[in-house]
Parts: structure tokens; sequence; C-alpha cells
């Protein structure tokens, strides 16, 4: 395939999204010059015939630069090569884009559902490519979530793109209309990438830009910054649906709270635009599995459940499955997020012990400890689940390992740190 034949493209980030981006982009004709910071990412890129070069140093011109989602373009520093792009007037663009970009030129009029919030996205996405495949409608889902957006297949007309979009990668978009759209929530994130919440919010709101009267905008307003964002949306030109978790619950055991009901209604919401019927909608919902490391049980021990919610890399994202359990003992901690654990004090009440973790357990410690809930600085989850195990027998018979904080001060990411406490719940060492 030749969709873009002639054109040039640097791609810079060589993990999760750069080099399936680079495959691709070969693959559709392009001219490809490939670069990371990294030896090991270079290395690998050498393995499957790229040349890495800086591209501010390859003497090429360029038609984009194709920068991963974690790398900055402009706060709170560019990396050199996108300050280099930049400067030279070189559009900086996420390889979603370049996905959208390549599906039409090839000639595929499949439809383009995104999903975007701080908390949720990603088992709304998930909810709703499991709703496509039970009513049977030809799906790909990725970007933010699974498999990068550029090693997604080329769908037929009759298919569906459902694509999970952080606001990284909301800010590098050119082109890509979203014929559905979710925004879900907002709450305070990122916000040295966005120069604070005005910025993280504008980023968000770019999920609807494009739209046109055939589209649809899904928005939650469950929280002020999303209402404000609501009201703007009904001065454009889309269909506006607003939908609320506030005081609901699905009935579906993957679905929790009143965080997934809005989930819930969210996914409905996008499959009922893309035309899928309320029978189908019930019946995935219903039998949508969930997703790892969000609330997610995974030990039964002696009467005492184990919860991992390890995706919940703020506080936010905790009080969610917070709110879930009348009662239980909480390990949180790592690399806290602006505000720490103070939005979370109303939930204290529901603690009977906390045992806390990383980088800024120490601070969660000192709160809770003002605040009149038993709790120990365990430092690690090796200390950790077997000291939380211990008073859940005693007590709620609930460990909620829901940290509030980033996991980069002790663990790769999530995943690896979700997957330590669930060997560790189920008793290993």
């Amino acid at each position: 395939m030749s969709v873009f034949s002639g054109k040039s493209f640097a791609v810079v980030g060589l993990g999760k999204a750069g080099l399936p981006a680079a495959r691709r982009l070969r693959e559709w004709g392009a001219g490809v010059t490939v670069w990371d910071d990294g030896e090991a990412a270079r290395a690998a890129a050498a393995a499957e015939g790229f040349a890495p070069v800086r591209p501010s140093e390859s003497g090429r011109s360029f038609d984009a630069l194709v920068l991963s989602p974690g790398i900055p373009h402009r706060l709170p520093a560019p990396h050199p090569e996108a300050g280099w792009a930049a400067a030279r007037g070189i559009p900086i663009l996420t390889d979603a884009e370049l996905l959208y970009q390549g599906v039409r030129g090839l000639g595929s009029r499949a439809r383009f559902a995104g999903v975007t919030g701080t908390n949720g996205k990603s088992t709304t996405t998930a909810l709703l490519a499991h709703i496509l495949e039970v009513a049977g409608v030809p799906h790909a889902a990725g970007a933010n979530l699974g498999p990068a957006a550029l090693s997604l297949p080329v769908l037929p007309d009759e298919g569906v793109y459902v694509l999970e979009m952080s606001s990284y990668m909301l800010e590098r978009l050119a082109a890509l209309r979203f014929d559905a759209a979710a925004m879900l929530n907002l709450s305070p994130d990122h916000l040295d990438r966005h120069g604070g919440m005005a910025g993280y919010a504008a980023a968000k709101r770019a999920i609807f830009a494009r739209q046109d009267a055939g589209c649809t905008a899904v928005i939650g307003v469950d929280d002020d910054a999303s209402r404000e964002m609501a009201a703007w949306l009904r001065g454009g030109p889309a269909r506006v649906v607003e939908i609320s978790g506030a005081g609901r619950r699905t009935g579906a055991r993957a679905l929790a709270g009143e965080h997934n009901a809005q989930n819930a209604e969210a996914a409905a919401a996008l499959a009922r635009a893309l035309g899928v019927g309320a029978a189908d909608i019930a019946a995935g919902i219903e039998s949508f599995p969930g997703l790892a490391h969000r609330a997610q049980e995974v030990a039964m021990r002696e009467g005492v459940r184990f919860i991992n919610d390890s995706k919940a890399t703020n506080a936010d994202a905790a009080s969610r499955a917070m709110s879930v359990f009348p009662r239980f003992v909480w390990i949180a901690g790592g690399i806290a997020k602006a505000g720490g654990i103070e939005p979370l004090a109303p939930l204290f009440p529901r603690i009977e012990a906390a045992f806390l973790i990383g980088r800024d357990g120490p601070a969660f410690a000192r709160r809770l400890t003002a605040a009149g809930v038993a709790n120990d600085y365990a430092g690690t989850l090796e200390e950790a689940v077997p000291a939380a195990f211990a008073a859940a027998k005693a007590g709620s018979g609930v460990v909620l390992f829901s940290p509030a904080c980033a996991s980069f001060d002790q663990f790769a990411d999530f995943e690896a740190r979700g997957a330590r406490f669930t060997a560790l719940a189920q008793g290993g060492a």
C-alpha cells in the first residue's frame, strides 16, 4: 500500500507507539527516519531495518514529526527534536492522526469513536469495544489503551475504530474527526505538561474538534470542569448527550460503583450514536468482564477479599473504588499528584487501617494521623500486604490497594505494580 508515497516522517520515541508507527508508515510507502534517546530502543529499530538518526541531524525534510505521547513538545520543556521541528514549522502529530489519514487515504469510511477523561477512559473504551463485539460490528480498539493506533488493521466502511485518547495525544491532532466522542470527567492531572488546569481542559476538549451536525458529543456532568465543557459544547454543531453516574448503579459485577455507572452510560451513548440497538447494548454491559487493575478482585483468602485498583494513579481515581466499600483496609502511596490525598478526606471514615508505601507514603501517614485514621508506613508492598491481610481478617474483610499515586518510584508502571500486589495477595512471595 502506498497511501503515504512521497511523504517523509520522523518518528521520535520508539516504545509502545513509536516503533509500530514506523513500521506502518514504511508499509504505507512513506520515508521514515527514526530516533530514540535509549540505546536499546535504537538497537531494536535497527534490527527491523531502520537506521536510527536524530531528525535534526539527518539532513532531510519531513512532512511531520510523530512524537510518542510521553515525550513533551512544549511543557515543561520540549524534547530537543520537538523544539527543532517546531522552529521549522514541521507539524508534530500523534499516531492516531496518521491512522485516520491513512484509513481515509485508502478509501475506507470506517467511523472513529474517541474516549477521554481523567479517569474511566480505559474501562469505557473496552466496554464500547465489547458492546460492538456483541453487536457483530467490525471494530478495532487501541491507542492509549492496548495496541498502538498505527498497529490497528484497516477496517471496512461499516467498521468502527474505538480509540482511547490521552491529553498528550489530543494535543497533536490535525484532521482526525471523531464521529462519536466522549469526555468523561476532569480532575487535576498532568498539569506540568499543560501549564495548569485550563491547559489540561483545553487538551481534553480537543476530542470534539472538527465535529459537525452528523457527530455525537458525549459529556460527563458530574464535576464542575466537565459541566463548563458541556455548556461550551451546547453551542457547537454536534448532537450533545450529557451523562451522569450520580446515584446510579449498573447491576453488573464488573462495573460496580457510581463511576462505572458513568462509564456504562458513556459507552451506551456512544454505541447508540454508532447505530447499536438497545438489546445489544444491555447484553454487552451485562457480560463485560472488566479490566485488570481497576477495582479488580484478585484473591479471596480466609474470608478476606483483595482488590487490585493499581490503575488509581491519582486521588480522584482512588475515590471511585473507595466509595464502593463501606469499610476497608487501605494500601496507598507512591508518587503523589498535586493535592495528595486531601480530596479523599470525606472517605477517611471508611478506612479502618492504612498501610502506606513509596515516596509519598510518609506524607500520607501524617495526613491520616491528623485525621485520626490508624496507619503505618510499611514502605513496600512486600511489607504492606501481609500487614493489611492481618488487619482485614480482624475487621472488614477487604484489602483495597488503590494507591492514589503514580508508580514510578518503585515500579515500571501501574500494571507491574498491580501484578506484584496480585501475586502477594494470592500468597506468593
